[in-house]
Formats: C-alpha cells, sequence, structure tokens
C-alpha cells in the first residue's frame, strides 16, 4: 500500500535519507534521448545548481548525489538541530529567498507591525521553520523547479516526474555507507565513466576535485564531509560519519572494481579493513551492492534496527530484514 512520505521519516530514528525521482516514460532529464535526438546534457547543471541553492537554505545536509540521464539520486541528512537554533528573523530570510512571503512578514521583519500582527507574523514563521527541516518541502522546491524550468525549455505541459520520489531510511552508520557508495558508483555500473572521479555531476567527483584542490568553473552544493585532517577534531554532527575521506574513497573504488563484470581487481587489503572497522564481511558488503531485484526497501540497516523503525513508523514488518539477517550491528 502507498504511503505518505512523512510516514516513512522518523527523526527520532533516523536523519538519514536516500531519494530518488525518475522522470517519466522515456523522457530524458539530462544526457542525449536517443529516440528524439535532442541533447539535454546541459540539465545536469540544473540540478547541481538548485542542490547547491537548497543547501544554503535548508537545515538538510547533502551527503552525495549523483545525476544520471533519466533520474538523479541524493542521501540527505536532516539537520532538526541546526533548524532550531536560527532565529525567527533568520528562518524568514531563508525562506522568502524561495518564496514570496506574505505581506505582513515583510512589514514584520521591518518593525512595522502592532502587538497582535506580530503574533501572526511569529506562528508563520515557526511554520515556515518547520518546514525548513522537512524532507518534503526540500524535494518539493527541487523537483517542481526542475519540471518547470524543462517544461519551460521544452514548450509543451504535463507530468514530468514518473511518480513521486522514492525515500528509503538509513538506519545506521554501514547502511548510511552502503547508500552513499551504490550513489556514487552508479555512473561506473552505468558504464557512464570508467571511475569514479571521473563520474561528472557526482558527488564522488566534487570530494576527490576537492582532495586535489581543483576549482572548476561551475557552481557546487556544499556537501556534508567526511573525517579529514582538517576535521578529525570535529564532532560527529560535523561529518557523514566517523571514516577518513580517504577511506571511503578508497572502498568506493574497490567496491567498484568488485562488482563490475568487465572489470578486473580485487577488494584491497586498505579497503578491507575499513569493512572489518565496520563489522562487515567482504561478501556480504557485495551482496548489498547488487542491484534490487525487487522493490526497493524503504529502510536499510540492521535487523534491530529494521524492526524498531518498522515500530515507530506503524509498520508490522519491513521489507530487507531478509537481507540483513546475517549482519546484526550493535545498537
Amino acid at each position: 500500500m502507498t504511503r505518505a512520505r512523512y510516514s516513512q521519516v522518523s527523526l527520532d530514528y533516523s536523519s538519514y535519507y536516500h531519494c530518488i525521482c525518475r522522470c517519466v516514460w522515456r523522457a530524458f532529464l539530462c544526457g542525449q534521448d536517443h529516440y528524439s535526438g535532442q541533447d539535454y546534457e546541459h540539465r545536469r547543471q540544473w540540478v547541481v545548481d538548485r542542490l547547491a541553492v537548497l543547501g544554503e537554505v535548508f537545515a538538510i545536509d547533502l551527503c552525495a548525489y549523483a545525476v544520471m540521464s533519466n533520474h538523479y539520486h541524493v542521501v540527505l541528512r536532516i539537520n532538526q538541530k541546526k533548524a532550531l537554533s536560527w532565529s525567527d528573523q533568520e528562518v524568514a530570510e531563508r525562506w522568502m529567498q524561495l518564496f514570496n512571503g506574505p505581506l505582513i512578514v515583510k512589514r514584520w521583519l521591518k518593525g512595522e507591525t502592532e502587538a497582535a500582527e506580530n503574533l501572526k507574523a511569529e506562528e508563520i514563521v515557526q511554520t515556515w521553520r518547520e518546514r525548513l527541516y522537512e524532507l518534503g518541502w526540500f524535494m518539493k522546491c527541487l523537483n517542481e523547479y526542475l519540471a518547470r524550468t524543462a517544461k519551460e525549455e521544452d514548450c509543451c505541459k504535463g507530468r514530468f516526474w514518473e511518480s513521486r520520489y522514492k525515500c528509503q531510511a538509513l538506519l545506521d552508520e554501514k547502511a548510511v555507507l552502503q547508500c552513499m557508495a551504490y550513489v556514487d558508483l552508479n555512473p561506473v555500473r552505468a558504464d557512464m565513466a570508467h571511475t569514479p572521479e571521473g563520474s561528472d555531476y557526482t558527488s564522488i567527483q566534487q570530494r576527490s576535485e576537492a582532495i586535489r584542490s581543483e576549482v572548476g568553473d561551475k557552481q557546487k552544493p556544499n556537501l556534508l564531509p567526511l573525517v579529514d585532517e582538517n576535521t578529525i577534531e570535529t564532532t560527529h554532527e560535523d561529518t557523514v560519519c566517523r571514516f577518513r575521506l580517504m577511506d571511503y574513497l578508497e572502498l568506493v573504488d574497490s567496491t567498484g572494481r568488485a562488482v563490475r563484470d568487465d572489470k578486473r581487481g580485487a577488494i584491497s587489503a586498505f579497503a578491507a579493513g575499513v569493512l572489518d572497522r565496520l563489522g562487515i564481511e567482504e561478501g556480504e558488503w557485495l551482496a548489498h551492492m547488487k542491484p534490487w531485484k525487487q522493490r526497493q526497501p524503504v529502510a536499510l540497516g540492521s535487523v534491530l534496527r529494521l524492526k524498531a523503525y518498522a515500530q515507530l513508523t506503524g509498520r508490522k514488518w519491513v521489507v530487507g530484514q531478509g537481507v540483513a539477517a546475517g549482519s546484526v550491528c550493535p545498537v
């Protein structure tokens, strides 16, 4: 049964989510459309630009992204604590970067309102604060903008996205790393790139460029960092997880070579060390990285966390417990 997206989001149990959105029928979001012959490659930058704008407005951090030909992936972290720390004025200014707020809020910002009007304006701002850390509003502001811009360019009307965005909860650190690696390897698996760092419009390429201190001529969104020599003393809240950036890059590279049939190589000893630290067996990791043959699970994680997530979101069970059955990790 179809469920509302808000019912799949439980900030009490997880703040990390994987979202996917696909264009309707055979329409191309980006790239070369083999049926019409049109080239939509320039639209990839639209997605990246919009992610950059929304990242500056919302209290939602971007962990990973990949812009494909007819769909895109994002791994997001909802930062409720950040949104609650903003002043009312900052919330209003952020929201009005995207929307034209009501006159009463504009007057309130200028200090031109009376006591009763102040209460109404503050009530509106409180609603905006909640929306600024709501996954649904983030995806709405992303998808609606892309659809309108694409249809305006094509001079057409109608549905642009195939369906509502698909949402997958990531319940533990292992699930977050697994999903980020999956997203970053999408172009390699689709034979659109030979290496992860050569994959255009992906977070793995952006992280690789940051290591090489390469400065591109195009806008890039802010990524929630992994641990490196500059962030080693920061708290876990400031980074995606507890693992170093170079560990992650090695992990993605080694996993990519292992899962591709047309590439030779084995998981390196360095990457295997990362897997051991996560408590993941090599065979189990590769099994997780295979494409889903059935419907995509709404959540990823250990069996204990899947059961707790099901209870919190009003489910009797969650698809994917069989995959996680052999890898229960400490809660």
